[in-house]
């Protein structure tokens, strides 16, 4: 008998005897997987020329118990909890007496009243219909004490000279509530609740009436309402006494959930004792058939976080919470989900129906703790969003934003770009994870079917970063396939004996010949590798890195000027960035509003922020000055740039917001995050006076070309301005367009002047210099007097119209001289 027969028998025993095992512990999935491996094996083994007496009806076997325990767990999802009807009506009265509670302590009366009276009224009716002596006795008490304390109440709120004491609130004990007293916070401030109270905001505290507008307008998304979330919000309504359906009706479904889309079904279809949370964990998340990929890896990675490093970053958006902040799971169905999109935390209210397929499975991603829904209900939120189960597609940098309101950021993995920064790269990642700063994602880009079988690898699918480790000279990461299965194949898999030495396993506390036994989709990779089959780095940076923060919500119509701002970027909106001090960091966030499902899948807009050091003042030419910071435009809705201020740096920047072609009108939010004090504001345009000559032409007579000409040069067309005021500090601005194929520009030559010892005053300017098709030139400190305004092409003979526009901030008149 060959050695490798030998093998295959040991193996196969080994197999057997794991699924016994876990069928034990009835954990049907792993047991039916290792029958099944059991039997593949003992084939093999009888193919290798196995003496095993039996072998081929013992491989039977173990195929025919992995089938029945397929049927149990089948049978097990699709059996309904035993909760008879008079069970559902008293969980829904103490849950209404649990808000009715909060409501009394919060003194409104006559939200509690109401609630007590509703709560009342369910257990009467519950009691009418259960046999049981005890619940009906209980069902009578609860009643007694809901209607005595909604009396109560209601004689409270009859004006009386004399009003006795209030009578004490119900003990919590008779309401078969247990939970931790604390005092009840209500905030009422009118904006958002904000992301992060540590942060110190760097500006006004309202909205001004243009902020409010572009809130509004993109509150719609998909056609549903998403209103920004208000600390009024925190009192939402979740009591009923019936089950809440949400009025936006059930979401749309996507073709591979209709092929096998049997009912919608509630959690109390599902589980006999539901709750939100019962433990929060990473590896408890199942992707299914919806294609979130990216959603998914990013509730992993913010799942882990909250675990490690015990802070709230997943669990405090789901309500209704308990007074300790934890949700909880409410028998009347409803539910709401606090989510940043759209420049602001908006609100998203979602009831409990979840879609299962013929077989009694879930058609949404779930909890491998069967009594366990918060995956599946945050999945539900966000999918509402999208537009439904259909998601268009997206990025963990899109959906993290979306579920913490951390600053995304990304990293292209450019391995064959000389100046890609591998080694810097590692320490920033090692570092910030292992402080908690960060949150990872990675993606692969497209890969061929046959590289992604041999790498074990799902082509542009995103996985979650789950650790990341350099021990004993190796550089590895931890990651998880959101699909809990399908683990890479490579370097440091689990079949990789060859690198995973006996220092490197203790070291990390791996064993890979366990990890072989069963594969739920997590797998250690190396650096190295990572660099090669992956492509992009999603990070989300926690903003509580920064202290000060501060944002502008802004619209930017589509026929404000030119369609692409290669030429001038004077009608971009633009924002004074005014720094406090030096030695600092900032972080500029430039978010696009989408409101359309189309949009967000075919994303045809590319953005950018440009910054500039010339003093905060206004930017007409993209590259005069040139650009501090001249970003590459990107189609995500949102773009990061990174300003780091040297000790003896510039206070003062230009911001400037940049579109590649601008052909719809845009809403954006323009957020700022800084470790030092800063102001952001408009730029506003100064120049309240205009005048416009939109019929200039350079003639056979008149196109003499630039000073380099002088013979012919003042055979231009001339322009006299008058600047009417007795001012010797205005300003003006010029602007003159003519044929692209053109370089022209313009000498402003003086006239006369009302003083000529301003310090502003000038004999002649012009433009540094001739420009294609636009040249602008701004003038400050201009004494008032006359000026004449000289256009020229930098040839001579170059004919064509043009257009020449003076803007000033004193009343101006315009005339032509030749």
């Amino acid at each position: 008998m060959s050695e490798e027969c030998k093998k295959a028998e040991a193996d196969a025993v080994e197999f057997a005897n794991r699924a016994i095992e876990f069928e034990e512990q009835k954990n049907f999935d792993a047991a039916i997987y290792y029958y099944r491996t059991a039997a593949q094996t003992l084939n093999a083994a009888y193919l290798l020329g196995s003496q095993i007496a039996g072998i081929l009806q013992k491989a039977s076997e173990y195929i025919k118990r992995a089938e029945e325990l397929y049927k149990i767990k089948i049978e097990a999802s699709t059996r309904k909890p035993a909760k008879n009807e008079e069970k559902l009506e008293l969980e829904r009265a103490e849950f209404l007496l649990r808000q009715g509670l909060e409501e009394d302590e919060a003194g409104n009366d006559e939200e509690a009243t109401e609630l007590y009276l509703q709560a009342a009224e369910l257990c009467l009716k519950a009691r009418k219909i259960t046999k049981d002596k005890s619940l009906q006795a209980k069902l009578s008490s609860l009643a007694e004490n809901a209607l005595d304390r909604a009396e109560t109440l209601k004689k409270k709120a009859i004006p009386a000279p004399l009003s006795p004491p209030s009578s004490p609130l119900p003990e919590i004990s008779h309401l078969n509530i247990n939970e931790p007293s604390s005092q009840k916070q209500i905030l009422v401030n009118k904006r958002p609740v904000s992301p992060s109270p540590t942060h110190h905001v760097s500006g006004s505290s309202t909205y001004t009436k243009e902020e409010i507008a572009v809130l509004r307008t993109t509150s719609v998304v998909n056609g549903r309402e998403y209103v920004p979330f208000m600390s009024i919000d925190l009192k939402e309504r979740f009591a009923y006494p019936i089950n809440f359906s949400d009025k936006d009706g059930k979401l749309a479904l996507s073709p591979k959930q209709k092929t096998v889309f049997n009912r919608w079904v509630r959690l109390e279809d599902i589980s006999s004792k539901p709750v939100l949370i019962e433990l929060i964990d990473c590896f408890s998340i199942r992707q299914t058939i919806v294609s979130d990929c990216s959603f998914i890896a990013s509730l992993a990675v913010s799942a882990l976080y909250e675990k490690r490093f015990r802070k709230k970053v997943i669990t405090s958006i789901i309500y209704p919470q308990n007074k300790a902040g934890e949700p909880m799971y409410n028998p009347c169905g409803k539910y709401m989900v606090k989510m940043h999109f759209n420049g602001v935390q908006r609100k998203i209210i979602i009831d409990d129906y979840l879609p299962m397929g013929a077989h009694g499975e879930l058609l949404c991603s779930f909890s491998s703790n069967k009594n366990e829904f918060w995956i599946s209900l945050l999945e539900k939120a966000y999918m509402k969003v999208m537009g439904g189960y259909d998601f268009p597609g997206s990025n963990s940098n899109i959906d993290l934003h979306a579920l913490t309101g951390w600053i995304p950021d990304r990293i292209p993995i450019e391995v064959s770009n000389p100046t890609f920064p591998k080694d810097e790269t590692f320490k920033k990642l090692y570092d910030k994870h292992n402080q908690g700063h960060v949150l990872i994602t990675v993606a692969t880009g497209p890969l061929s079917e046959s590289e992604a079988d041999r790498a074990g690898l799902v082509s542009t699918h995103a996985y979650a970063v789950l650790d990341i480790k350099e021990v004993l000279g190796k550089k590895l990461f931890l990651l998880k396939n959101p699909w809990s299965h399908l683990r890479w194949k490579g370097r440091f898999s689990e079949h990789d004996t060859k690198s995973w030495t006996p220092q490197l396993k203790e070291a990390l506390k791996y064993d890979p010949r366990n990890a072989q036994m069963f594969d739920n989709g997590v797998f250690w990779i190396d650096y190295d590798s990572l660099l090669h089959f992956f492509n992009v780095i999603y990070l989300n940076w926690n903003p509580e890195i920064f202290k000060y923060t501060y944002c502008i919500h802004q619209s930017w119509k589509a026929g404000l000027g030119p369609v692409k701002d290669v030429y001038s970027v004077g009608d971009n909106p633009q924002f004074l960035l005014d720094l406090k001090s030096t030695g600092c960091a900032v972080w500029i966030l430039l978010t696009r509003h989408i409101v359309d499902r189309d949009d967000f899948a075919n994303n045809r807009e590319f953005i950018a922020v440009m910054v500039y050091k010339n003093n905060g003042r206004k930017v007409y030419i993209p590259n005069e000055p040139e650009p501090f910071i001249d970003g590459v435009r990107i189609n995500s809705p949102h773009y990061l740039c990174k300003i780091v201020v040297p000790p003896s740096g510039t206070t003062k920047y230009t911001l400037v917001v940049s579109q590649y072609e601008k052909t719809h009108t845009i809403y954006y939010t323009l957020r700022a995050y800084a470790t030092c004090p800063f102001t952001l504001s408009l730029i506003p345009n100064v120049y309240k006076y205009k005048q416009e000559i939109k019929n200039g032409e350079w003639t056979a007579e008149l196109s003499g070309g630039c000073a380099n000409h002088p013979q012919t040069h003042q055979n231009n067309p001339i322009y006299q301005v008058a600047l009417q005021s007795s001012s010797d500090d205005n300003k003006l601005l010029i602007d003159l367009r003519g044929p692209k194929q053109y370089y022209v520009g313009f000498d402003v030559i003086t006239v006369t002047v009302n003083n000529s010892n301003s310090p502003g005053y000038f004999s002649k300017k012009a433009p540094p210099s001739y420009r294609a098709g636009c040249c602008i030139l701004e003038i400050y400190n201009v004494p008032a007097g006359i000026y004449n305004i000289r256009p020229c092409t930098f040839s001579p003979g170059q004919k064509g119209p043009f257009f020449l526009t003076v803007q000033s901030t004193c009343p101006i008149k315009i005339s032509r001289l030749k």
